[in-house]
């Protein structure tokens, strides 16, 4: 019903008599189109505030991935997110952007490497939610999320075709700013940072090329064997940031393997994992929100799958899509960049993060799924 009125081009909905919480949700999910997204009134019942808490991240995170690559640059992606998240969490909100330049000078070589072949700069936001009032208080929890606004494929250039979703690339961004959104909006009283990693990856006289040798913070050294293999580049400067506040849960997310969507199609999202007991309550925590989360494997071998002669590992393998495994080989490259056991580490792959057309329960682009989910982990891990 809600896709039949949606392509119907009806400005605002009422919904009246008797819905269920998880009605009215799915109505919301399948109604909610890319452009000019239509009002819905709730039921007049107990669980208005929930939904319109969960319908004001929902809106953020897919406006957000469905907007323009040409007005979503870096620097825009982490200012919209941390205005909005500063709008939420007023006081309890800091954030620091570093650009351009400044990245390199600081050691983020991925995001800054990726980056650098656009004239507009890559960016790291970090940003701090401290609702206790104490400044020394422990980070609980660090989301990470792959931000790249464009994904051209630099020198290992995409075809048209595999192209023209590309603006969809921050997708993990999007995602895991949603859900901090969703969570401070409900009250949660932790301690919680963001971390979002945000460049295009372009051709151009300045881009990384094939051949180069990348030294990250923690000295592990990368061979680039592919730059659209480079979502992995930017999210291990991202994990190496989270892992130094010391907070026992980390969780990324990112749009990054073709391979997660051959596993999985584009209707689950793929969770990674080399801590039991964090998985298990990842997907616990998705199980509780009706959101399909589907567990692929990592173990330690998946780091040594992209071997390089000339440096620590590559970034992929020399072949179509990475060659096989390519999902679990690409997590076991990140797993490089966080305590050496993976404890408390969670790798999101959203492969159903966007859809190319509309579906019978799903609008044409982006889904937002994954937020709900995540906002229950924070709230739930223990």
């Amino acid at each position: 019903m809600a896709r039949k009125l949606d392509g119907l081009n009806i400005p605002e909905v009422a919904l009246t008599g008797e819905w269920t919480k998880e009605q009215q949700w799915a109505f919301a999910l399948s109604f909610t189109r890319a452009r000019n997204p239509s009002t819905i009134k709730w039921a007049d019942n107990d669980d208005k505030q929930w939904l319109e808490q969960n319908y004001a991240a929902l809106l953020f995170t897919r406006q957000l991935v469905n907007d323009t690559p040409e007005d979503l640059s870096p620097e825009t992606l982490a200012q919209r997110a941390a205005v909005w998240l500063s709008e939420l969490g007023k006081e309890h909100v800091s954030y620091t952007m570093t650009v351009g330049e400044e990245l390199k000078d600081a050691g983020w070589t991925g995001i800054y490497n990726v980056g650098r072949g656009s004239e507009r700069p890559p960016v790291m936001l970090e940003l701090d939610y401290n609702p206790t009032g104490d400044p020394v208080a422990p980070v609980e929890a660090v989301l990470v999320g792959k931000g790249i606004t464009f994904d051209s494929g630099g020198y290992s250039i995409k075809s048209s075709e595999g192209m023209l979703d590309m603006k969809c690339d921050m997708g993990g961004a999007a995602t895991v700013t949603g859900a901090l959104g969703l969570a401070i909006s409900q009250g949660i009283s932790k301690r919680l940072k963001l971390i979002l990693c945000c460049a295009e990856n372009l051709i151009s006289g300045h881009a990384y090329k094939l051949g180069d040798v990348l030294t990250y913070k923690n000295g592990v050294t990368v061979e680039v064997v592919n730059t659209d293999a480079e979502g992995r580049l930017v999210l291990a400067d991202g994990l190496m940031a989270a892992t130094e506040t010391g907070a026992p849960l980390i969780i990324d997310a990112a749009t990054l393997t073709g391979a997660a969507v051959v596993a999985l199609g584009s209707d689950y999202h793929a969770v990674f994992s080399m801590d039991d007991h964090a998985r298990s309550q990842m997907l616990a925590a998705a199980t509780a929100e009706n959101e399909r989360f589907w567990p692929l494997p990592i173990e330690s071998f998946h780091a040594d799958r992209c071997p390089s002669a000339f440096a620590d590992t590559a970034n992929s393998r020399p072949m179509k899509g990475g060659g096989g495994g390519g999902a679990s080989n690409a997590a076991g490259f990140l797993s490089r960049f966080v305590n050496p056991e993976g404890k408390g580490w969670v790798h999101l792959d959203l492969a159903a993060a966007y859809h190319g057309g509309a579906t019978a329960e799903m609008p044409v682009g982006a889904t937002a799924k994954g937020i709900r989910s995540i906002a229950r982990m924070l709230q739930d891990f223990k």
